[in-house]
């Protein structure tokens, strides 16, 4: 038996770094939010043993590092299940691109497994696996729209929102999440120079990284406060999305990789100019994303910015109830 998986991609609408911990990990805020673009994964189990990972972009690993691999690896031993495990990826979303493609792979690889052997893990168990073999692997395991705190993967649902047109814009160049952090650390972090090269000066321009964390909590809190009370959101006709990002979120990564590749920002002004009501960064990028008011004014953009060079797809967010319908058709 074979099973079809989409594996959705994810967003961020804000984020926040904040403090070192003893772990090496930072300290995050953020809320992740899915969308409809995705990869597709074929999920079989066989005779034998081991677990083989198919992919033909060559810059998706098969051995045990690829999260496919270990996520199945820990799913097959709390099943205590033998058999040969094999995973077939059609890879539509970038590799290092921010969209959490790797974690969403893992996530849908789990959730094709269990459908195939028919059996099911308890929720924790599989937040537990999630969480060890990455950090936005959790969220996959909620969809829609999720509150991130930890290191990222300790998640809260929000309240699932009407979908709202997004036009991602995908650079050719990946970056590098470990090197973005370790970029955040020597600028940002306890015992940085009072300044760099680039004429900065991070001590002056940037509060205490707890402070930070705080202000955004604030920000959210505010936001779902009215969501829940019922008071209007600046119109009755306008997304609340829309009001969300209208709060001044960010996504802290901008100020380490935009220096590093001036053309991501270059990017994200071209969103904006195309009409993008929000811009920014996903996750520590390449990847970025514009929200449009209306989904032939995505399409409009994509459009232009296609013309200009620039690698544009339409796409609009994904609610939870629509990310668990879709995942098997």
């Amino acid at each position: 038996m074979t099973v079809r998986v989409r594996s959705f991609a994810k967003i961020n609408l804000g984020l926040r770094i904040g403090p070192a911990r003893p772990d090496g990990f930072h300290e995050l805020l953020t809320v992740y939010q899915t969308i409809a673009l995705h990869d597709l994964l074929r999920v079989s189990v066989e005779r034998g043993s081991g677990i083989e990972i198919r992919c033909s972009d060559p810059r998706v690993p098969k051995d045990e590092s690829n999260t496919c691999f270990r996520m199945v690896e820990r799913a097959m031993q709390s099943f205590q299940t033998r058999g040969r495990v094999v995973i077939d990826i059609e890879k539509r979303l970038p590799v290092q691109g921010g969209l959490g493609g790797a974690s969403a792979n893992a996530v849908a690889a789990l959730t094709g497994l269990e459908r195939v052997l028919r059996k099911s893990l308890p929720s924790a168990e599989k937040v537990r696996i999630a969480a060890e073999v990455g950090s936005d692997l959790p969220l996959f395991l909620v969809g829609g729209m999720v509150l991130g705190l930890g290191r990222g993967e300790q998640v809260f649902p929000l309240p699932d929102l009407p979908p709202l047109a997004c036009v991602v814009v995908t650079p050719e160049q990946g970056v590098s999440t470990p090197k973005a952090f370790a970029d955040w650390d020597r600028l940002f972090g306890e015992g940085a120079p009072a300044g760099d090269l680039r004429g900065m000066s991070p001590k002056l321009t940037l509060s205490d990284p707890s402070d930070r964390m705080n202000e955004l909590s604030r920000e959210l809190s505010a936001w779902l406060s009215q969501l829940y009370s019922g008071a209007p959101l600046r119109g009755r006709a306008e997304n609340p999305l829309l009001v969300l990002v209208r709060a001044g979120i960010e996504n802290d990564f901008e100020k380490v990789v935009f220096p590093e590749y001036p053309e991501l920002c270059e990017g994200k002004k071209a969103l904006v100019r195309a009409g993008a009501k929000y811009a920014s960064l996903s996750g520590s990028g390449s990847t970025l994303y514009g929200l449009f008011a209306s989904g032939e004014a995505a399409a409009k953009a994509c459009a232009k910015l296609r013309k200009q060079g620039w690698m544009a797809k339409a796409t609009s967010t994904v609610s939870r109830r629509q990310y668990w319908s879709r995942v098997f058709n």
